[in-house]
């Protein structure tokens, strides 16, 4: 059977891909995160923009990784410019990142592909694709000089009832603590360019409003439940762009059985819109934790 790489395709343009310089910078971010690594953390949900915006956030994510007992790390990414109604599969062997190339789970992917629920990725799609990539070069560097594999997930435009199927689908690979879930996610686009200009006066500035609706959805999915996320967002539109892998590692935590709360660490505005002509994307870092 034919190697198939997927390409570090936005290495060059949204991060560097100068291995020296990559590696760098992210021990930087890493170590000024001061976050103590924890073999509780069994997952994150963390930002995918270019670095130069969200790197320093995605930070207080990966900050908290132990990756002493993790062998397998499942990547749910939101899908930006291929439209499918399901999730998808990676067709690649092997992830390529400036800083050390990520093997793909074979067995695991051949395991979910036998369920008959999802489609696969074809290349030039998975290499279109940012969001999960901008986790990876995060991923090689705190498993540096360990062995882990990756089963990068496409989550697609699904309906609440399919982000509940996945959701129960997937609960089985949390109850095995050497698996690690990587989520990936920006929050609101704020905007005309965005079309998105939610605005509540009552907040202050622009960008006060803003954060008082984020905060409002960060503090509904610290509470685990997928139907108050579902409901908020149909309320305000939110445009957090990784909805709906979001909202299938919500059901997956409401249907496995381990008891594994979020938290919110971080919080970032890639500017202060202060004027209807402004703009700016919301990056938030969270961590999924083993609690008693």
């Amino acid at each position: 059977m034919d190697k198939i790489v997927r390409r570090a395709s936005h290495a060059g343009s949204w991060y560097t891909d100068n291995p020296q310089k990559l590696s760098k910078e992210l021990e930087g971010w890493l170590s000024s995160s001061g976050l103590s690594k924890s073999p509780e953390v069994r997952g994150v949900i963390a930002p995918h923009a270019g670095y130069s915006y969200s790197g320093r956030a995605a930070a207080y994510a990966f900050g908290n990784i132990d990756p002493t007992n993790i062998s397998r790390v499942f990547l749910l990414g939101p899908s930006h410019h291929y439209y499918t109604s399901k999730c998808a599969l990676s067709t690649a062997s092997v992830y390529e990142t400036p800083i050390g190339n990520l093997p793909i789970d074979a067995e695991v992917i051949e395991e979910l592909k036998a369920t008959g629920h999802f489609e696969l990725m074809d290349i030039r799609v998975d290499e279109a694709e940012h969001s999960m990539e901008m986790h990876l070069p995060y991923i090689a560097k705190v498993f540096e000089g360990y062995s882990v594999k990756i089963v990068p997930i496409l989550v697609g435009a699904l309906s609440a009832e399919k982000e509940a199927f996945y959701g129960r689908l997937l609960a089985k690979y949390v109850d095995d603590p050497t698996n690690f879930f990587s989520v990936s996610s920006d929050f609101c686009h704020w905007g005309s360019r965005f079309n998105y200009t939610h605005y509540d006066k009552k907040h202050g500035a622009i960008y006060k409003s803003i954060e008082v609706l984020d905060r409002m959805g960060m503090e509904i999915i610290e509470t685990g439940d997928p139907d108050s996320f579902k409901k908020y967002l149909m309320e305000f539109d939110n445009t957090i762009c990784g909805r709906h892998p979001i909202s299938v590692f919500l059901h997956m935590l409401k249907n496995c059985s381990s008891n594994i709360k979020i938290n919110f660490l971080r919080y970032e505005q890639s500017s202060q819109c202060k004027s209807t002509r402004d703009s700016s994307v919301s990056y938030a870092s969270a961590a999924a934790k083993i609690v008693s």
